[in-house]
This record gives C-alpha cells, structure tokens and sequence, in this order.
C-alpha cells in the first residue's frame, strides 16, 4: 500500500493531512476495501521517511471519521460500514445494476452527482411511490 502513497514534504499541506487524505482517497476509490489491514504505524513512517506520530496522527483522524478501526494486537483495518455510504446488502442486485447504469448515463451526459440524485428524488415524488 505504501507504493501508493506519495508525500511532498516541501508542500504547505501537513505530511498528516497528505497522508490522510490519500488513504481516505484510497479507501473512496475501492484499492482499500472493506477489512483491508493498513501498514502498522512504525511500518508505514518508515516506508515514507517521516515521524512515526505523523503517521499515528493520520491515523487517530481516519479513525475518528469513520474509516478504519484501530485495535491493540490486530492493527489498523479499513473499516466494514464507511462513512456516507448506504448499505446496500438488502437492495435486490437489478436495483443496484440499474442504479450504476443511472450514475453512468448521467457522468456522460455531465450531470453532477448533486443533480443526479435530485432527479431519482424528483422520479420518487412523481411516481408517489
């Protein structure tokens, strides 16, 4: 994981909040998923040549929002329910496949996140269902 990660120390943005926004980054984009053990602490400060309380720190605020669990003797794992995702174990799988084919057709027409689910909001009201 640590091959995915590249600081720039010269930058005014803190080593912490670089490497917390990147593992944030990595989990959004599903390279981390779900259960996946992060790098221990000493491990991962190493690998990128900085603090060891760096690393602790990008840690304790990923922890805090919701991203991964810490635990003494099992380290650091992203965590199962991320933050602002729904659960979608219960939606039957043509639900979810249609959802997905909905979130393509509106990248390539250009329509925000935002607006697409303004309109499924809309088709709800509509249909009163």
């Amino acid at each position: 994981m640590s091959a995915e990660i590249t600081l720039d120390l010269s930058s005014p943005v803190p080593p912490f909040e670089q490497l917390r926004a990147r593992i944030t980054a990595l989990v959004d984009d599903g390279t981390l998923a779900p259960g996946a053990r992060l790098p221990s602490v000493r491990a991962l400060a190493s690998d990128l040549g900085i603090a060891v309380g760096t690393v602790a720190r990008a840690y304790r605020e990923l922890e805090a929002a919701g991203y991964v669990l810490s635990r003494r003797r099992h380290g650091t794992t992203v965590a199962e329910r991320l933050p602002g995702r729904a659960d979608h174990a219960e939606a039957p799988a043509d639900v979810v496949r249609a959802a997905e084919e909905l979130v393509d057709r509106a990248r390539a027409a250009g329509l925000s996140p935002e607006q697409t689910v303004a309109l499924v909001q809309d088709a709800h009201r509509r249909l009163g269902r």
